[in-house]
Formats: structure tokens, sequence, C-alpha cells
């Protein structure tokens, strides 16, 4: 199962971001050259005791007045609603319970998600008593902090984590790889999952922005059982289009944290955006499945070289991801649709792939005796042993002699060495270098 998604709902001024900010755990960021690495504060890492995970602040722009705050709220909570395990709802204590917060309340309600109420803003022990007329709402007792003071936040985060318990235990669809259509809007994803499923489950048109809630559709073949989450989320034609960009990313960032194999669609006439980069980008950090399809490809004027020099570009653009996989197709006329579940699949079955330790280590060994560490400041790296501790995505511990002896270029050997003898085509690899005395 992957990380708990807390989201943080709640009207504006309340203390959303203050709290978000402290409680964000801060992410290293990894190699340069990886697009992706800084974005937008949209969510964070956290942990508290021995859990981790992904806290997502759906805040967004100001809005002008009291009509358009209830209806960016409703918005935030769908959002919530949607995508976290569990929902923190803040108030105010300073300012006391408004209309908004009981509209929200309802609908939070409503949706069966754990939900902590949290009344921000109290400050000292005799504004205590501002929480009572929260239990109004119906949503059980809340628990008071400051979050600019930083007070009361260890009794909320042992509130959040509470909740952890009882998610994992109604995931039955352990058995379905899940996968995330990631890419522009317009770039065929809605088209491509109604190909797969065969019926039309996802309304498509050619306006970017078909107003529709991301839906996770179950389809299960002789391959094997699948969900598949689209990520096109909500587009509507807004004022506030930022707002809206806001949550297509809070969106698809979650797709990609629950999913398994994270599929890139890209127009064939267009190529790699930015946008696409990023968003593939955190999907690598993640060191999930990943694999490129290329869409429209019907559309491409061909000669018997096109396929592999438009697979060349596009890997010099993607080259921090050279294990992905890549299929053209077009899913309008059907073309090589058939393949995309056989490769998921495949990419899946190497990201779920464990090693045994007496084989990795041979494998290590012989990659040592072909090509010594180099020395490192005065030291040569020594690699006692190895083993991997996980899969999904698969990691791997290095026990060494020093881990600042260890060269990148050294690692990115390792790592291919890894990649050729045990086939991690289509998944990211973790190896973390671990210091034991001799």
């Amino acid at each position: 199962m992957g990380k708990p998604i807390v989201a943080i709902v709640g009207r504006p001024n309340v203390g959303k971001s203050t709290l978000f900010n402290r409680l964000a755990g801060k992410r290293i960021s990894i190699v340069q050259d990886t697009p992706g690495v800084t974005r937008d504060r949209v969510y964070a890492e956290a942990e508290w005791l021995t859990h981790n995970f992904t806290m997502i602040d759906t805040g967004g722009i100001e809005p002008e007045n009291e009509n358009i705050i209830v209806k960016q709220m409703r918005r935030q909570a769908q959002i919530a609603i949607e995508t976290a395990d569990v929902i923190v709802f803040i108030v105010d204590g300073k300012e006391g319970l408004t209309g908004a917060d009981k509209e929200v309340a309802q609908m939070l309600r409503k949706s069966k998600k754990p939900i902590v109420l949290v009344v921000n803003k109290v400050d000292s022990l005799k504004e205590e008593d501002n929480a009572w007329e929260f239990y109004n709402l119906g949503i059980g007792d809340p628990v008071t902090i400051s979050a600019s003071q930083g007070l009361g936040l260890g009794d909320m985060l042992d509130r959040v984590v509470e909740h952890f318990k009882t998610i994992g235990e109604d995931e039955e669809e352990d058995e379905y790889i899940k996968i995330a259509m990631l890419g522009k809007p317009n770039v065929g994803k809605s088209s491509l999952i109604n190909k797969l499923l065969g019926e039309e489950r996802v309304i498509v048109s050619d306006v970017p922005g078909t107003t529709r809630d991301a839906i996770d559709s179950y389809l299960e073949t002789d391959i094997g059982k699948f969900t598949l989450i689209d990520t096109a989320g909500l587009r509507r034609k807004s004022k506030v289009k930022e707002e809206i960009e806001r949550y297509s990313v809070i969106r698809t960032y979650t797709a990609i944290e629950r999913a398994d194999v994270c599929i890139l669609m890209v127009d064939a006439q267009e190529g790699v955006t930015d946008q696409d980069e990023k968003i593939i980008g955190y999907a690598h950090e993640l060191k999930k499945a990943i694999m490129v399809i290329v869409n429209k490809w019907d559309l491409i004027e061909k000669d018997d070289k096109t396929m592999a020099n438009y697979q060349k570009d596009l890997m010099a653009n993607l080259k921090f991801m050279s294990y992905a996989q890549y299929l053209f197709i077009s899913a309008l006329t059907g073309q090589r649709v058939h393949k995309v579940l056989e490769v998921a699949k495949y990419c899946y079955d190497n990201y779920s792939k464990r090693i045994s330790t007496g084989i990795l280590n041979e494998v290590i060994n012989k990659a040592v005796l072909m090509k010594e560490p180099p020395v490192v400041g005065l030291k040569r790296l020594k690699i006692f042993y190895a083993t991997q501790v996980a899969s999904k995505p698969p990691k791997f511990i290095f026990f060494v002699n020093d881990s600042n002896a260890s060269h990148f270029s050294y690692e990115r050997y390792l790592e291919n060495q890894l990649r050729e003898s045990f086939d991690f085509k289509g998944t990211g690899i973790e190896i973390e270098y671990r210091e034991r005395k001799e």
C-alpha cells in the first residue's frame, strides 16, 4: 500500500499554510538535472512517530467574497474527499464558527472519511473554551492547536495517524495493478481508457476541461487485473485559472502516489512538454514503474526509421529515466492498443521483483572485480554485502566501509549492473549506502 494521504481543508486565513509548513519535512532535492524537483508546494512529505505520510494543502487563491469562499471550499472539500485517506479540517478559534465551516462540515460528514477537526489560533489556556462551539459541527472532538506557536501539534498528529490503522484493512484491491494515466488534456488519455475498457465509461470530448472527476476504472483481462486511474480531473472554465491548475496538480500528484505504474501519454505531434517532464519527474523521484506512450502515431508521416528516431529524441528529453518503456499507439484507430496492458504488466513485474541475497552479492562482487571503485577523498569504497529490503519499488541496501566514499558515477555503474543482470526495465530502483564498520 502507498503512503497514506492527509489533506488539509479550511477557510482562507485559518492557518492552513502555517500548519502545512510546520509539518512539511524538508525534501532533499535529488540530482540537479532531474526535472520536477522544485515545484509549488502543493504536497509535502511528513512523518510522525513511525508513520510517513503525504500531506496535501488544498488551499489556493484567496477569493474576494463570502459567496466565492463557500464555493471554493466546496471544491477543496471535494478534492480532499476524493484523494485523501484522512482529512484535517481547520477552523479558526479566534473568529469562531462561520456558515462556510458548517457547509463544508456537512460535505465532509457525508463522505464517511476519517476527519480530524482542528481548532487553530488557540494560543493560550484561557482560549481553550473557544473550541466548545465547534462540537456543533457534529464531527467529533475538536483538537486545539496554535500552528504559529507549534502548540498541540503532537496531539493532533496522534489523532491523524490513529486513522492509518483502519485504512489498510479495506484495501481488498491489492491484486489490482494500479495504473495512473498522466499527460496533458487532449492527449487521448480518456480515449485510451475507453478503448481498454471497451465501453464509453469516461466522457470524451475535444474541449480541454470536459468536466468530470477522476474516476477509477477496474479491468480484468487474461494479462491481469488493473485499476486505471484517470487524472484528467477538474478543468472547468474559470476566472481563477490558477486555482484550477492547482487542483489538477494535486489530483495528478496523488494519483502518482497511489499508482504502481505511471503512464505518460504524449501527443506524437507535440512531443514532450515541460509540464510532462515535471510530472513524470515526480514519478521518477518516487521510483515508480514508468512507461511512455506516444499517441496519435497514425497522424505522423512515416519512413522506415521514424519510430526509432522519434524514440531517440524522446529519450534525450527524458534521459533522467532511461529505464522507461516506450510504446507507439493510436487510441483512435486502436493501433497497438492491445500492447498497453502487456507492457504495463511487464513494468509492474519488474517493480515488484525480489532478488535473493546470494545471487545479488554474486553480481555485485563480479561488478566490483570488473571495475574497482575510485578513490574518493583518501578512501576507496568497500562493499561488504548487499541485500534487497523492499519491492514496489525494489530497494537495496549496500553495507559499506564509508558512505562518503561512494562516487555518483560509480553508483550509476552499480545500478546499471543490477539493471542488466536482473532486468529492471520499466521501473525505478533505490540503492542506499549504509556504513558498517568492518
